[in-house]
């Protein structure tokens, strides 16, 4: 038999980002015995599509399964260069896939004259560069970011018509799918150390940013206009990015802060509950809802607590239902079938808990005791561990650990972006390019 060829890597070539001209499928008339087909078409499309960080939801949740296996050229569909580096999740709506980057400055030294921040749009079936657009950083910017987070750490988030980016104290600006910059909007201009990594939410008919970095605040836009509809401060010391949920048909919006958990009204920004944490560090893994509680973790040491939803004011005595000292500093858990899932950031350990009780159900290493900074994915059953060296621990969704794959193309590289699942497929990314992965 002979070896399978290798996938087509698509150099960055500025000569072809010209814009991409998007088209708007109008439906024609048709018999109403039609209608209910196209929208089940509709919806199964939509299911499809992952849209922002974690996916619709922010679950990091896929109702599709995407392959075990992979490698150098096993299962990989494309495979498309980048003009910089960055660790955003790429995002998937319609035929195409949109991520962020950033070239020209590697955060040593003082000069930051050469810093590019870029945002680039590739066809989702070939992996084909169809525009890439620069936005003008606002400098001075932060020197050495820790880790290698860099200057492009926001997942963007999209809707059937516009694309919405963040790059911290550069602010949040608004593209349609063609490429054309719709606003911009300033957010606030702190800088820090870790950098700036919340991503874009889209609640209630606006465009929600965790802007702790910049101004201490959480920020709401309208997405037409980029115009602030409210604003919630004293947020501090939060990297994670607000999950939309709904508790007996009131619409909530949960995050993190320090030591503290808490929901407001999407449409106002008014809080709604809030509950201590007992954690005394900052909080970057993002909520996960399930079941009426809302769950996190977070801190340097570790921690994680859970909360009923539908509270009002403080709820820690009410509706607070456990504490733990396990937790992990970086990536979001997955929650299935009544059992939380994480990895630690350093440790190499793969956790599984009880969602009902905290109790944590197996504790076991992974490979090498790579770390993990990217967020899992859960699709058909199994969870997907990015590891920062390379690796895709792949994981059975059980409370009995079963390592089902350990998955590379076969080079080390800079893995800290959250794998994207849409289509059965899994959209991957490196400092250095985006990778599609699917059977064949």
């Amino acid at each position: 038999m002979l070896p399978e060829p290798a996938p087509a890597r698509k150099r960055f070539d500025p000569a072809r980002a010209a814009g991409y001209a998007h088209t708007n499928f109008r439906s024609s008339p048709m018999r109403r015995v039609a209608v209910p087909a196209v929208f089940l078409l509709a919806a199964t499309a939509a299911a499809q599509d992952w849209p922002a960080f974690r996916g619709a939801d922010g679950s990091g949740t896929s109702p599709t399964a995407a392959p075990l296996t992979w490698g150098a050229t096993k299962n990989v569909v494309w495979k498309t260069d980048l003009p910089g580096a960055g660790t955003a999740t790429p995002v998937v709506v319609g035929d195409r896939v949109f991520v962020t980057c950033y070239s020209g400055y590697d955060g040593r030294g003082p000069n930051q004259s050469g810093l590019k921040l870029h945002v680039v749009a590739l066809d989702r079936g070939t992996g084909k560069l169809l525009w890439t657009r620069d936005v003008a950083p606002k400098l001075p910017e932060q020197e050495n970011i820790r880790d290698g987070h860099g200057y492009a750490s926001a997942t963007p988030a999209a809707d059937a018509t516009r694309l919405y980016t963040f790059f911290g104290k550069s602010g949040v600006v608004a593209f349609d799918h063609g490429g054309k910059e719709l606003w911009r909007a300033d957010v606030g201009s702190g800088l820090n150390g870790w950098g700036s990594a919340a991503s874009v939410v889209l609640a209630a008919g606006k465009v929600v940013v965790n802007a702790s970095v910049e101004s201490d605040s959480l920020v709401s836009l309208d997405p037409a206009t980029g115009k602030e509809a409210w604003r919630v401060r004293n947020v501090k010391e939060s990297w994670n990015t607000p999950v939309l949920t709904t508790h007996a048909g009131r619409p909530e919006l949960v995050m993190a802060s320090f030591g503290k958990l808490f929901a407001v009204d999407p449409a106002s920004g008014r809080e709604l509950w809030s509950s201590a944490t007992d954690i005394p560090w900052y909080m970057v893994p993002s909520v996960v809802v399930g079941d009426g509680v809302a769950y996190a973790l977070g801190g340097r040491p570790g921690g994680g607590l859970a909360v009923k939803l539908g509270g009002t004011g403080d709820v820690t005595r009410t509706h607070r239902l456990w504490t733990s000292k396990k937790g992990t500093n970086v990536p979001s858990p997955v929650l299935h079938e009544g059992h939380l899932y994480w990895m630690h950031d350093n440790q190499g350990m793969a956790f599984c808990a009880d969602a009902k009780t905290g109790r944590v159900v197996y504790e076991e290493r992974v490979g090498r005791g790579d770390g993990v900074y990217g967020s899992p994915v859960l699709a058909g059953g199994r969870i997907y561990y990015p590891g920062r060296s390379g690796t895709m621990y792949v994981v059975a969704a059980k409370p009995a650990f079963e390592l089902l794959a350990s998955n590379t193309f076969g080079e080390r590289g800079d893995f800290l972006s959250s794998p994207a699942v849409a289509g059965g497929r899994l959209y991957l990314r490196t400092n250095r390019y985006v990778c599609c992965v699917g059977e064949k």
